[in-house]
């Protein structure tokens, strides 16, 4: 026995009473909440973006006063703030909907308790007010026969996974079973190794988990050579089954949570091949919900077109003609039927609007089948995501660095490019990348981005990652200053071979975590095409340095994966070899490239080398891919850094990159060329202004 300490005793009892307080807030907020709820039902917009981001930005400005973490409280605010939007949704379904509501529901889900179906429904069913009863099924089969019979008010069907792709056999179902879509949840899938201790992996000598599971940790399982991969039912039930064989050379793949039910440890997490890993459900039931206009809705379609030419594009053709956003299409093979196929379709609307009523009576007259599986509140739509708080720059009107997704669109007036410019264009030996091929400008999003739309994208971080300490610090300030976009070197190509060259994949382990910490994407440089894969894999946006511009190996390895790349214009390059390097990549499959202007070398010596301005306008003028600017390389001193990003911007650029550090004295790589923390700070409020 521990002796008893009488001051700590007297803290526990502080936090006790502490966290008795924050309960009885929160069970008073929700209160309030319902209140909010029944005005609703009439007038008044369900969702708030412009309140919600005041009220995070307030809560982050008075937990800094207080000396709390930016992203703590922003983390722990949108989850309440979510809890607040699902139970007002629940409220206004329920209203037109009186049948629905019930005080006391049964929820089928596949597995056991503790299975990510079982999270998902627990997550998707808590802020109903009524009380739940979840029940694990072995089959996916079962749980909608029981709906389907009424033994159960909803199941919890998992359909996609942003890993493993779609689940076949719950389309085929939904095709056959008389159910109704009612809802849909999104949860992130965190794989974990669970054993009854904490043991080295080499005493492992036998894996359980779904075979879904196990296609989706392929990396790390190849890696554990002695082990041999069994599949299981369910997470759970692997995860179960390691409990109660007690057997310390077992263990599981299943989540947090199930190590928590089963009392097992923790002895790896994020064992996925990819790091973003997510599940969608749709909650089905026995009869469709009529759902209130004001909340964003998703639809469901199974159609099977008729066996004529352009049937499917005639389909396609009503849903834009009504101005209905396509967020999924799946085909599977029609039964009793071979070679013809139906058609999975979700799209953004709601049955209740006359658009979404209009095309689907039109839809009907290309179709040989048409079935109608129902509208539901949106989890993956833009207007569905978190609201962001605004940055810490200082204070502003209208803020450069947009807090909501951005979505590409084609722009009203395309650019005007001088017909001499465009015969010029014709001979030119790169033909992908030029305006002659596509007029508009390429967009597309990194994490929360719009690399290439009207607001500049803000990527900042240090040249080289030193240390966990240095590469958090440097993620929080860009995170809480608005920046978008994470810069850091793992491995440096150097002048001297004497010089710092990186930490290498340890770095690059360092900079995914400051990422998923404060939810920026990263972006780092590659050097060898032997790197490019595992790389890609963590990291958001591959950067290409001035000397590969033209390593053409790698130039065309980057053209076969799927993941935007960051071109560095070559120290001594002409904008016509700079283009010619990027048409390699867009040649192999990949048209994903931001050209980067990082200077050249000149007769100059006052700067490490020219920032060549006027490139940004010949460039956008040339070629349809976005254009950023580094003046850190080109000044290669910190104080010139801040004038020239705001030229650069000025001149047009779709972003800048500018390097930081918390110390730049003692930075390892080009600390002369580092802004300091404070000295960011005034850039950013500058920009804003």
């Amino acid at each position: 026995m521990y002796a008893m300490n009488p001051a700590l005793d007297e803290l526990r009892g502080a936090l006790d009473r502490i966290d008795g307080q924050i309960v009885d807030g929160l069970a008073e907020r929700e209160r309030v909440i319902d209140q909010i709820s029944s005005l609703k039902l009439t007038e008044g917009r369900l969702r708030d973006t412009a309140r919600e981001e005041e009220l995070l930005t307030r809560l982050v400005d008075l937990g800094r006063q207080a000396g709390l973490d930016a992203q703590y409280v922003t983390r722990l605010f949108r989850e309440i703030l979510d809890h607040s939007v699902r139970r007002q949704q629940e409220r206004l379904v329920d209203d037109r909907n009186p049948s629905r509501y019930k005080n006391a529901l049964r929820v089928f889900y596949q597995g056991t308790e503790g299975a990510y179906s079982h999270l998902a429904a627990c997550r998707h069913f808590g802020p109903r007010q009524a009380e739940v009863e979840y029940c694990g099924c072995n089959t996916f089969e079962e749980m909608l026969d029981a709906v389907g019979e009424g033994r159960a008010d909803y199941a919890v069907l998992p359909i996609e996974n942003t890993t493993a792709g779609s689940i076949n056999e719950a389309y085929d179902l939904l095709a056959r079973k008389s159910v109704a879509l009612v809802g849909e949840e999104i949860l992130e899938v965190d794989h974990c190794l669970l054993a009854l201790e904490d043991l080295p992996l080499s005493r492992i000598r036998r894996i359980y988990s779904h075979p879904k599971a196990l296609d989706q940790c392929t990396e790390f399982l190849r890696g554990l050579s002695h082990c041999q991969v069994e599949s299981y039912a369910d997470t759970a039930m692997a995860a179960r089954k390691v409990r109660d064989d007690q057997d310390l050379s077992q263990a599981a793949i299943a989540s947090e949570q199930a190590a928590r039910l089963y009392g097992l440890t923790v002895i790896r997490r994020g064992i996925a091949n990819n790091k973003e890993n997510f599940t969608r459900f749709v909650v089905v039931a026995r009869e469709p919900v009529q759902v209130d206009p004001r909340i964003a809705c998703k639809t469901s379609v199974v159609l099977a077109t008729r066996h004529e030419e352009g049937a499917l594009l005639k389909c396609l053709s009503v849903l834009h003609a009504h101005q209905l956003n396509l967020t999924k299409l799946e085909s599977r093979p029609r039964p009793q039927t071979p070679w013809e196929y139906i058609f999975y379709i979700d799209f953004e609307g709601s049955l209740v609007e006359p658009r979404v009523q209009d095309a689907l009576l039109r839809l009907a007259a290309h179709t040989s089948f048409l079935k109608v599986l129902g509208s539901y509140p949106a989890r993956t739509t833009g207007g569905a995501r978190p609201a962001e708080p605004r940055p810490a720059a200082g204070p502003m009107t209208a803020s450069p660095f947009p807090a909501q997704d951005a979505v590409p669109t084609e722009p009203e007036t395309l650019p005007t490019t001088h017909a001499d410019v465009l015969k010029e264009l014709e001979r030119k030996p790169y033909k992908l990348v030029a305006r002659t091929t596509r007029m508009q400008d390429s967009q597309f999003r990194i994490g929360r981005a719009l690399v290439g739309g009207d607001r500049p994208v803000i990527i900042a971080g240090p040249c080289s990652v030193e240390s966990r300490e240095q590469i958090l610090a440097c993620a929080r300030i860009v995170k809480e200053l608005g920046g978008h976009v994470l810069r850091g070197g793992c491995f440096k190509p150097r002048t001297s071979p004497y010089a710092f060259q990186g930490l290498g994949y340890e770095a690059l382990d360092l900079l995914e975590e400051a990422g998923k910490t404060f939810e920026l994407p990263i972006v780092t440089e590659v050097m060898h095409p032997a790197d490019l894969q595992a790389v890609a894999r963590k990291a958001d946006v591959i950067q290409l340095g001035a000397r590969n511009m033209q390593n053409f190996s790698l130039l065309k390895e980057c053209g076969r994966i799927d993941r935007p790349i960051m071109l560095k214009r070559g120290m001594m390059a002409s904008i016509d070899e700079w283009l010619a390097a990027a048409e390699y990549i867009l040649a192999h499959g990949n048209h994903q490239v931001i050209l980067c202007e990082r200077g050249i070398r000149t007769f100059e010596t006052a700067t490490r080398n020219t920032l060549d301005l006027s490139a940004v306008p010949v460039v956008k003028e040339l070629t349809h891919l976005p254009i950023i600017v580094d003046p850190s390389h080109a000044c290669g001193v910190w104080r010139w850094v801040p004038e020239m990003t705001k030229a650069a911007l000025a001149a047009g650029a779709h972003g800048v990159m500018v390097e930081i550090h918390p110390d730049p004295s003692k930075a390892l790589s080009d600390g002369p060329q580092a802004l300091d923390f404070e000295v960011f700070r005034r850039l950013m409020q500058q920009i804003a202004r």
